[in-house]
């Protein structure tokens, strides 16, 4: 390989220590990051110039332009120059009328579309008049510019802040600003939920493992063997879980299955069991079932409406999903409940801990004041 001696330059400490703060900034741009490179190499009267080009990708012609601009224009020489580029074809006027379409439904311009996309809005902007010809391609940067995505939606529920919400909620929070306490006055705080109807789906080929290059391949075509409603509860002081599987979800099966759950909790001198307003807790027959049964020993604390995110055995269903649901493979319906029963210990020895709940009743009221203003 031919060698010849470079030109080095002269680097200030200023300088290096700027290049060297770029290199290390991983948000800096390659061709920024190649120039800083090879500026810090021309300084070394050692380098060799063809090795160099190999290393960061440039010719040699690139690198020796490259010192003589910082010759000239000291760091900037780093940074590409300005230019002017080709005048824009869709004035600001034009692009704010874009966005003002975006932000009106489909319905308010007499379409029964749902929702927009980028060429139905490219479309309708050119027959309205906004706009004589625009491509979708440029209604998609006008809308990234504007931060606005009419592609993408979200679920959202507006919760009723009456009296009876804040009370429900506070009673709730109130148990779990005082889990501790209560656990030392002998008092345990617990929390049910259910998964209805979880599939017993078993793939029509066996799924193909992972390996290197290739991720897990799962066949699309299943076998249905029914369903199983889960039902688990939280001791909300360790973390810990019990479940069971009903064969369906309503009151009859649920409060016969409580007795069960709750046994191992018997010793303690008073329950708190927070649990959402379902069909199946608020029914006349679970109420009776429990009043006979368990008398004032269980204080029932159910979360208001559109409010089921107060349940802390909500969020331990969807860590329990995660780690033991999905990608599941059943044979039978039998089998996906063995698998929940036997999952359940494991998940106790491996994960459960308690929530580091920091949402409290002054946030509570906080917020509601604020949606209420």
């Amino acid at each position: 390989m031919r060698r010849r001696k470079p030109k080095t330059i002269k680097l200030s400490r200023v300088d290096q220590r700027e290049i060297q703060r770029l290199l290390d900034d991983g948000r800096t741009e390659q061709r920024i990051v190649r120039r800083g490179q090879v500026l810090l190499a021309m300084k070394n009267s050692k380098t060799v110039v063809s090795e160099l080009c190999q290393e960061v990708g440039m010719t040699r012609v690139g690198i020796w332009y490259l010192c003589r601009r910082y010759d000239t224009m000291g760091l900037d020489a780093i940074y590409d120059s300005f230019r002017s580029g080709r005048p824009r074809e869709i004035s600001s006027l034009e692009r704010v009328s874009i966005d003002q379409l975006a932000c009106n439904e489909p319905s308010g311009v007499g379409l029964e579309m749902t929702h927009w996309s980028t060429r139905s809005l490219a479309e309708i902007a050119m027959k309205r008049g906004l706009v004589s010809h625009i491509a979708h391609s440029t209604v998609s940067l006008i809308l990234r510019n504007a931060d606005l995505q009419p592609h993408r939606n979200q679920y959202w529920i507006t919760p009723t802040l009456n009296a009876d919400f804040l009370q429900r909620a506070s009673r709730i929070l109130w148990v779990y600003e005082r889990t501790e306490a209560l656990r030392a006055q002998d008092e345990i705080t617990l929390a049910l939920d259910e998964k209805p109807n979880i599939q017993a789906l078993q793939r029509t080929h066996p799924t193909q493992p992972m390996r290197s290059g290739q991720i897990e391949r799962q066949e699309f075509e299943y076998e249905r063997h029914g369903v199983v409603n889960f039902l688990v509860l939280l001791n909300i002081y360790n973390g810990k879980m019990r479940s069971c599987s009903l064969d369906k979800n309503d009151s009859q099966h649920l409060y016969k299955m409580l007795p069960t759950l709750l046994k191992p909790f018997y010793s303690f001198r008073r329950a708190h069991l927070i649990w959402d307003g379902g069909p199946s807790h608020t029914s006349a027959a679970t109420a009776s079932f429990l009043k006979s049964r368990y008398g004032s020993w269980l204080r029932i604390l159910p979360t208001p409406a559109h409010a089921s995110w107060l349940n802390q055995a909500e969020i331990l269903l969807k860590s329990f999903e995660v780690r033991y649901l999905q990608r599941g493979n059943w044979q039978s319906r039998q089998h996906l409940i063995d698998h929940l029963y036997a999952s359940t210990p494991e998940y106790n020895r491996l994960w459960a801990h308690p929530i580091n709940w920091s949402w409290t009743r002054r946030d509570l009221h906080n917020w509601a004041e604020k949606k209420s203003a």
